[in-house]
């Protein structure tokens, strides 16, 4: 399935989000699963998050960006989109490494690795918002407020996890904690591969 075919269902990408239907009662509703789409192919600006697709330099192709202590950035998103239809919550999540956006002025295969930590923190919290979704009960009366709801703290708890990375870590210059967050990662998409499948 290619994203035009997604478009009409999924018209809502990232915090631009879409309703339609009108649930009748709370016993008659549910939540289903659209297909899976993790078949969405790389395209000249974006990476879905593959765990067979590592990260390259030749990905970063953002410019440098100057007066920063920081040798590399990089730009990663978690999409929303989704609607309710005849008592249904469907939706689609995205995990993407943003190319245009993402640089790096030290190019070495230890600070890839650290880039690389970026984006499976955010694919770590794609599988959370997965999980959160597959638990909420739908609610006619306060989906829309609801589902918002857990979309932003998953944003925010995404957040708060890069930021520790980077100054725990110093950037990765504090080589023992970089592998600390390194072994602390790899555990965490551990233990989210029940929820990895997202649609």
């Amino acid at each position: 399935m290619t994203m035009a075919n997604l478009f009409p269902y999924f018209a809502a990408i990232l915090l631009l989000l879409n309703f339609s239907g009108v649930p009748k009662t709370a016993s008659e509703t549910k939540v289903v699963v659209a297909k899976p789409v993790h078949t969405i192919e790389e395209t000249e600006e974006s990476i879905p998050w593959n765990e067979q697709r590592q990260l390259s330099w030749t990905d970063f192709n953002g410019e440098p960006v100057g007066n920063t202590e920081a040798v590399a950035s990089t730009s990663t998103s978690l999409g929303l989109s989704y609607k309710v239809e005849d008592n249904v919550l469907s939706y689609q999540i995205t995990c993407n490494f943003n190319k245009p956006k993402s640089w790096g002025l030290l190019q070495t295969p230890y600070i890839l690795a650290h880039e690389q930590g970026h984006f499976n923190i955010t694919e770590i919290y794609a599988r959370q918002l997965n999980k959160a979704l597959l638990e909420y009960q739908l609610n006619p009366k306060t989906f829309k407020r609801d589902i918002n709801a857990i979309y932003n703290i998953i944003v925010q708890q995404k957040e708060t996890a890069q930021e520790a990375y980077d100054n725990e870590s110093d950037h990765s210059r504090n080589k023992r904690i970089q592998q600390e967050w390194s072994d602390r990662i790899q555990k965490m998409l551990q233990d989210t591969g029940p929820w990895a499948a997202y649609p």
